[in-house]
């Protein structure tokens, strides 16, 4: 691809995703299908095998794969959808019958199952009808059916069952690598100065510095060599007149040393040899050599960039002559560019990068930098990514923060962290901050020796104020956790002129699912998911649904639980019309799935004017919230100044949907007040919805409000602690200038305010220069952040980099990774905020925390848990369960990921026991 590139020059235009989706990927199918003749006439040589299987996508879409085998290897061929269809034994005969028609029966041998029952019946239909082939079990499925029966044999389960338990105790504590650390602390000492490395020079010299991989000193001689492991080599063996040779060293060293080094040189000369055939293949037209004759020039022109927007000024050739020039030279530029983007497409669809990718503003810089090199272009080096390239563009988008930087020490920030594990069970803290510019990724850290105790986080918090600067920082926002709790007990004591706030995201949150858990909510959602967990649970249900909605889901993922509980509602509802169709359509009805006595069920749930009605109502009295947590977990403008007075707000929409009769509203109201307290109506809550003119110029009894302003002075003692002059400036001087709209506080123009869009800060800035000590402290409190989602969102960006595919990153490449990519998308994000290009926040790519609406205990599964105060933090002496091993998790709130792939529903219960037919003999 690189090549390509190069060979193009300057001006490439990359792929879209409508040709990668249609053109390109059409004709790399047929190119790739073109490389497979050879081992097709193997096929008709020889002979071959067919094989099938079934498997469901991600969006529960029955799909069979049918594949051949042959001396040569093996080919995929197609693969069909059958989510409309059951998987009989006819349906099976009749795809692997296609296949042996689409090869030629003349070259099929045998095909080739599992133990299936639906399987064998296919196998006897197809030796009815060919009875000169062979149907034969896969060996594979019967060897593990084998190793499973022996395995469940009683001498070999007590043996497992006390491996398992050794590991699962071992893996579900992350204070065991502490443990294992103090065991080898010799053994590393001692292999300090090791690489970790299979190389054979290893055995014969060692690191004079860990740090300098460059001088190795040799255990026979302890003659130093500076050109690393590769000079030692030369050194050992004798084959350098450029180095000293050593005097000592054995002939079996010399031997092993100088086969090393030519393997290492033959592997050079074919990794170059290598690399000139690839180039050699690249196969681009060449235009530039093209040469066009143009009126009143002396000399041939050669085409270039810009011919193919120009056309030849010859007074000699008529309008239409001149019109087919131009054409020419676009059409020699339009093949130009399609075959460069070929090689790029192919390189997309080898290693499954999205196609969206194209898009990305990265990967058109990428190929406009190739194409300005030219041909001969060498890509970077595994090493290369991972050391210097790394630093380098850690150090660059650490440049690009200054001007976020610029606004922490202009109007201050806030301090954001969190604790998850990887897939290696490394416990890892990470530390965030948010200023009125957006939120940036600080560090991590990994902790998987030590307890999460309150004085742990308060020193990586305390570090990271350091970090920043103590006058930056205005406030530490963390979730409601007991350490959590105590850690802010230990850090007012040392710096009693900051704040730390409870994440509203996260009170809000258990504010809904408070609210969702009363009964008259429970009945309804109960239902909900009982009808799409149905639904989901068979293939055929799901294309009927499917069918009926235009193909658009019923379940909406969101960030959490909740979240995807309120968008499934509100999509259950948008689609009541349709699914009421679908019911009462013959096409539903004849599904064996629907008579069974969930299926009867789900028909009368749809049925049911009274569910959807409560529907309506849920949605009612959760929108309001709704709104607030999409304000503070939004990162479009800081939300301190919003918080609180939204809440006011979501409470009086509350009551007016039960027509304002308290005895209607009075539990919903009270798990509002309750998860509230303490936590979204502290002295920095109340001083900021004070503060804020949005609120106060509209109801001008909020300055007579006693805990309204006992919390604004309580918030000025600790701005100001220890300054009792600027605390009695700001609360007996100009606050009464500012509630009396005195100066430049009485202008018309400062009535913008009203104006829910404004900016609060910058409304102070302009209009509070005559109450300087309170402007400060206004600016500051109003640009500020109420909740932490940005760290909780960084989980995400680990995730994406920590995949299995990549889980030996040592936890420092991670740290850099997560860096460069985390703040890379704010600065994204923070352009599309200004451009109003930004989703949704509760929606999810994700189906993690939609699980309890695909199939039963689903809401085990959730990644997000909300702890509430009296909640630990997940302890490193806490076992887990064997199942969660090696998967990536947000400190205590994850649980067992469930693929959408894998959903399955509970068996179903038929009025008729003969409707039921099993599907496999054997499962394994």
């Amino acid at each position: 691809m690189c090549e390509a590139i190069g060979r193009f020059g300057p001006g490439f235009e990359p792929p879209s995703k409508h040709d990668l989706r249609e053109t390109l990927l059409s004709q790399e199918h047929a190119r790739v299908k073109s490389l497979l003749q050879e081992r097709d006439a193997e096929k008709m040589k020889n002979g071959c095998s067919i094989m099938t299987d079934a498997w469901s996508d991600r969006k529960r879409r029955s799909i069979m794969n049918l594949c051949t085998n042959c001396a040569d290897g093996s080919s995929f061929i197609k693969s069909k959808e059958m989510s409309a269809v059951s998987h009989t034994s006819e349906v099976i005969f009749q795809l692997v019958d296609e296949g042996i028609e689409e090869i030629g029966p003349e070259h099929v041998v045998q095909v080739v199952t599992d133990n299936a029952s639906n399987n064998m019946g296919a196998k006897k239909i197809l030796l009815e009808k060919r009875p000169n082939m062979f149907w034969s079990s896969c060996a594979t499925h019967t060897i593990n059916l084998m190793l499973q029966g022996i395995g469940n044999l009683p001498r070999f389960t007590k043996v497992l069952d006390k491996a398992k338990a050794f590991t699962i105790f071992v893996y579900g504590h992350q204070g065991w690598k502490k443990r294992m650390s103090e065991m080898n602390a010799t053994t590393q000492q001692e292999n300090v100065l090791k690489r970790k490395s299979d190389d054979v020079g290893w055995e014969y010299g060692s690191l004079i510095d860990p740090s300098n991989l460059d001088k190795v000193k040799c255990m026979f001689c302890n003659h130093v060599s500076t050109g690393g492991i590769y000079r030692l080599k030369q050194h050992v063996a004798h084959v350098s007149n450029a180095v000293a040779k050593c005097k000592k060293s054995s002939q079996e060293a010399k031997d092993r040393c100088k086969k090393s080094l030519e393997v290492a040189s033959k592997k050079r000369r074919e990794k170059t040899i290598r690399e000139l055939e690839l180039r050699d293949s690249v196969n681009i037209s060449r235009v530039g050599d093209e040469e066009v004759n143009v009126a009143g020039r002396s000399e041939p022109h050669k085409l270039g960039p810009l011919d193919k927007w120009t056309r030849p000024i010859d007074p000699k050739l008529t309008q239409a002559e001149a019109l087919h020039q131009q054409k020419i030279n676009k059409e020699l530029w339009k093949k130009r560019t399609h075959e460069v983007q070929q090689y790029v497409a192919r390189w997309m669809y080898n290693h499954a990068i999205p196609f969206n990718a194209c898009d990305n503003d990265d990967f058109k810089l990428m190929c406009e930098a190739i194409g300005r090199f030219g041909p001969g272009f060498d890509p970077p080096s595994k090493h290369d990514l991972r050391e210097t390239l790394l630093s380098q563009e850690h150090a660059r988008v650490k440049s690009l923060l200054k001007e976020r930087d610029a606004e922490k020490m202009k109007n201050g920030c806030s301090i954001m962290t969190d604790a998850w594990s990887d897939r290696k069970r490394r416990s890892i803290m990470n530390l965030c901050t948010n200023c009125a510019d957006g939120s940036s990724f600080i560090k991590s850290k990994e902790m998987s020796a030590v307890s999460h105790t309150s004085e742990v986080i308060f020193q990586l918090v305390d570090e990271g104020i350091e970090e920043i600067g103590p006058e930056h920082v205005v406030q530490v926002v963390t979730d409601n956790a007991s350490n959590n709790m105590g850690a802010k007990k230990i850090l007012l004591e040392k710096r009693p002129n900051m704040f730390w706030s409870s994440c509203a995201t996260h009170t809000i949150n258990l504010m809904l699912q408070g609210i969702g858990n009363l009964p008259r909510f429970t009945k309804v959602l109960d239902k909900a998911k009982a009808f799409t967990i149905f639904v989901y649970g068979h293939t055929r249900t799901l294309e009927c649904m499917r069918h009926f909605s235009s193909g658009k889901e019923i379940i909406r993922p969101g960030v959490t639980r909740f979240a995807s509980a309120y968008l499934t509602l509100e999509s259950l509802l948008d689609k009541k019309d349709q699914l009421r169709k679908m019911v009462l359509d013959g096409r539903w009805d004849s599904l064996r799935e629907v008579k069974s006595k969930n299926g009867k069920a789900a028909t009368a749930t749809i049925m049911s004017m009274p569910f959807w009605k409560d529907v309506k109502l849920c949605l009612n009295v959760f929108e309001p919230l709704v709104k607030v947590l999409r304000l503070v977990d939004g990162d479009v403008k800081p939300s301190m100044g919003f918080v609180y007075g939204e809440i006011v707000k979501a409470k009086k929409e509350i009551k007016e949907v039960y027509g304002n009769v308290a005895s209607r509203y009075k539990d919903v109201i009270d798990v509002v007040e309750k998860k509230m307290k303490d936590r979204l109506d502290s002295p920095l809550h109340l001083a900021a919805y004070l503060l804020n003119p949005y609120y106060s110029y509209a109801d001008t009894n909020i300055f007579d409000d006693g805990t309204i302003t006992e919390g604004f002075i309580s918030c000025v003692e600790t701005f100001y602690h220890g300054d009792d002059s600027k605390q009695d400036q700001a609360v007996n001087v100009e606050l009464r200038k500012f509630q009396n709209r005195e100066g430049s506080f009485g202008k018309k123009l400062a009535r913008t305010c009203q104006n829910f869009e404004y900016n609060a800060a910058s409304w102070w800035k302009l209009y509070g220069n005559e109450v300087p000590t309170l402007q400060r402290m206004a600016m500051r409190i109003l640009s500020l952040t109420s909740g932490a989602s940005a760290c909780e969102r960084n989980w995400s960006t680990f995730e994406n980099i920590h995949t299995k595919k990549r889980n030996r990153l040592t936890t420092e490449r991670l740290n850099d990774l997560s860096f460069i990519q985390f703040n890379s998308r704010m600065m994204a994000k923070k352009q599309m905020i200004k451009e109003k290009k930004i989703a949704d926040v509760l929606f999810s790519t994700e189906t993690t925390e939609a699980q309890g609406f695909i199939f039963e205990g689903g809401d085990e599964c959730d990644v997000v848990i909300y702890r509430d105060e009296d909640e630990e933090e997940m302890d490193n002496t806490v076992p887990m369960e064997v199942d969660e091993q090696l998967e990536p998790r947000r400190s205590a709130r994850l649980r067992q990921l469930y693929e959408a792939e894998e959903f399955d529903s509970e068996e179903e219960e038929f009025d008729d026991e003969e409707e039921k037919h099993p599907d496999d003999e054997d499962d394994y």
